[in-house]
C-alpha cells in the first residue's frame, strides 16, 4: 500500500530550520506537516506566518498545514498565499465546517478535518465526499512526544468502513506518537500519512529514518 510520509516541522531545529528544512528536501519525506497553534484551542504557541514563510521559500515538498486555532475561516485565503498544499481545520472549532470546507477548496487548497481522540468519527459522515484528508489526532493536540493512544487503530477501523459504506475516498493521516515500532500496523490498518515528529527529529540519523518509515 502507498503512503506517504510527513515529518512535523515542530519537532524541528528552530535555530537550523533552513537546515532541517533541506534535510527533508533530500529525504525520502513526501510532505512537511506544519503545525499552527495558537494557545486557545489547544494549551501551547507554535508559530505563525513568519515561520511559515521561511517554509515556503526553502522547502521543494507540500506544506500540509495543521490548523489547532479558534475561527479557523479568518485565514484560510492567507494560508493559501502562502503556499499550503493541505489545509487542516478541526472538526471541533468549526461551526460551519462544511463551509470552511469549501472555503479551503475555493482557495485552491486540499481540504483536511483534523478530529480530536475523543470526538467520534461519524460526526464526519456528511462531510465524508468533501473531505481530501482526515487528520485523526493520536494523542492529545498541542504538544509533541506524547504517547500513542491505541484505540487509534480502531479509529482508523471506523473510518474506512465510511468510506466504503459511502463510496469515497480522502487520505487517512496518522499525527502523534508515530514510531518506528507502530507505523506498519497503522499503515496495515488504513493509514495513508504518517506524521513524524520526534522520530524524525530525535534520530541521530533523520534522513536513515524518514527512509526506514517509508519501508
Amino acid at each position: 500500500m502507498s503512503y506517504k510520509i510527513a515529518p512535523s516541522v515542530l519537532s524541528a531545529d528552530f535555530g537550523n530550520l533552513q537546515r532541517d528544512v533541506e534535510m527533508l528536501n533530500s529525504s525520502q519525506a513526501d510532505w512537511f506537516h506544519v503545525d499552527i497553534m495558537d494557545g486557545v484551542f489547544v494549551p501551547n504557541i507554535s508559530f505563525g506566518f513568519p515561520v511559515l514563510q521561511t517554509l515556503k521559500k526553502h522547502a521543494k515538498k507540500p506544506l500540509d498545514v495543521h490548523l489547532m486555532i479558534v475561527d479557523p475561516d479568518r485565514y484560510i485565503q492567507r494560508f493559501a498565499d502562502m503556499g499550503a498544499h493541505v489545509l487542516s481545520v478541526h472538526i471541533e472549532a468549526c461551526t460551519h465546517l462544511h463551509r470552511s470546507i469549501q472555503a479551503i477548496k475555493a482557495a485552491g487548497m486540499k481540504a483536511g478535518v483534523a478530529i480530536n481522540p475523543h470526538t467520534n468519527v461519524n460526526q464526519l459522515e456528511d462531510v465524508a465526499g468533501d473531505m481530501d484528508l482526515v487528520c485523526l489526532m493520536s494523542v492529545n493536540p498541542g504538544f509533541g512526544g506524547q504517547s500513542f493512544i491505541e484505540n487509534t487503530y480502531r479509529r482508523i477501523e471506523q473510518l474506512r468502513n465510511m468510506q466504503s459504506r459511502l463510496g469515497v475516498s480522502f487520505e487517512i493521516e496518522i499525527d502523534g506518537g508515530v514510531t518506528l515500532d507502530n507505523y506498519r500496523k497503522l499503515v496495515d490498518t488504513g493509514a495513508t500519512v504518517l506524521v513524524a515528529g520526534n522520530t524524525v527529529f530525535s534520530s541521530s540519523q533523520p534522513i536513515d529514518t524518514i527512509s526506514r518509515l517509508k519501508q
